[in-house]
């Protein structure tokens, strides 16, 4: 199987595209993929052009260019993932992850940072929701509020996407996105079990809030701690091999030591580790898996690559590798009024980091602030 083809099979899993090799192999692959991953207007009406975006039609060249040649760097890619709680019909889509991939102009390197769910920032009034704007608010928010159809009960997580993206875009000072991604938590979790799981190093002895040892929900407990009663899916220190159930679950507990920016770190680490695991040799060895992980990409995500097929994207970011990738994490610390917690605040770093992101300068930027770079101490 060559990268390529590996590529076009985690396209939607971590959206970061990774990979390379023939436009060959990519071809095979691109109309089942383009197929299976679901896409949609994720950004909504925008006055900023894209210099990457297709245009008017040029005279064609001879051989005709391939898809994607005409994306340049550098770019910024948005991925937010949400917790819609499946179980219940009612529950409003939240934007609990949040994070910012910068690639650089020749699309060889790329950096990924979060931003925190409970990040303090100004959400702008957005029309089609009818909503009004504040002052400041969690950066959660943003796609609840933007997500609320008028006049149902129903919840948009596309028309979420958009004011999470405006709200983002005032904080980094990013103007536009060349491309985003929504992700379900549950379609996480059956991609990871379509891939055959995925290695991941446990940094920190981790016990789960939400599992018992054998992956079931632990029982609610009126006065326990956290809300839940009985034993504890534990995660201790080194490599393990996680199944779907495992690394979400791993991903998710922020009752830890660093808290809400240890669960960023583990998220991070997460889209990492299931890069790694699309690039080992074992993966999609039969038809059986490869249809199994294309079913899950559809249930996973929806993507908008501004205009550009996945495999358009596959191809413009085929020098990308796991190796490549950086993965920063910005320190911060809780708001606190009169006693009472507001939210989180990154420390005041945060504004070079999405300075030299602005200016693409990030590979000299994490050359002189190594202790914010997450290392796997396996490398």
């Amino acid at each position: 199987m060559t990268r390529s083809t590996r590529l076009l099979l985690i396209i939607g899993v971590i959206v970061v595209l990774l990979g390379g090799g023939a436009y060959a192999g990519v071809s095979m692959l691109r109309s089942h993929v383009d197929d299976a991953i679901p896409q949609a207007d994720l950004f909504g009406p925008s006055d900023t052009p894209s210099p990457s975006a297709p245009g008017s039609p040029s005279p064609s060249a001879s051989p005709t260019p391939p898809a994607g040649s005409d994306i340049k760097g550098p770019l910024n890619i948005l991925i937010v993932g949400v917790d819609t709680r499946e179980a219940q019909k009612s529950w409003p889509a939240h934007g609990d992850a949040v994070m910012i991939m910068h690639v650089n102009a020749d699309l060889s390197s790329a950096w990924l940072t979060s931003l925190p769910r409970d990040l303090v920032v100004r959400v702008p009034a957005f029309k089609p929701s009818n909503y009004g704007g504040t002052a400041h608010t969690k950066l959660t928010h943003a796609m609840t509020f933007g997500a609320r159809v008028p006049g149902t009960g129903r919840f948009d997580m596309a028309q979420g996407f958009q004011l999470m993206a405006k709200a983002v875009s005032g904080y980094t000072g990013i103007a536009r996105f060349d491309a985003g991604a929504v992700v379900t938590f549950t379609g996480y979790r059956d991609l990871i079990n379509a891939m055959g799981g995925v290695d991941i190093y446990v940094d920190q002895k981790i016990v789960s809030i939400h599992r018992a040892p054998d992956g079931k929900l632990r029982p609610s407990c009126g006065g326990c701690s956290h809300g839940y009663s009985g034993p504890q899916a534990t995660y201790n220190v080194g490599t393990m091999h996680m199944t779907g159930w495992q690394a979400l679950d791993y991903g998710r507990q922020r009752y830890t030591a660093g808290s809400e920016y240890t669960r960023q770190r583990h998220q991070r680490q997460l889209i990492k580790a299931m890069a790694a695991r699309a690039f080992s040799g074992d993966l999609l060895t039969s038809p059986g898996r490869l249809e199994a992980i294309l079913q899950a990409l559809g249930k996973t995500m929806v993507f908008d690559g501004r205009g550009h097929t996945p495999s358009a994207w596959a191809y413009a970011l085929r020098k990308l590798t796991p190796a490549a990738i950086t993965l920063v994490g910005l320190p911060g610390h809780g708001v606190y009024t009169g006693g009472k917690y507001q939210g989180e605040a990154l420390d005041s770093v945060q504004a070079s980091y999405f300075a030299a992101l602005r200016k693409d300068q990030l590979a000299g930027w994490v050359k002189t602030h190594p202790k914010l770079v997450n290392v796997d101490p396996r490398a």
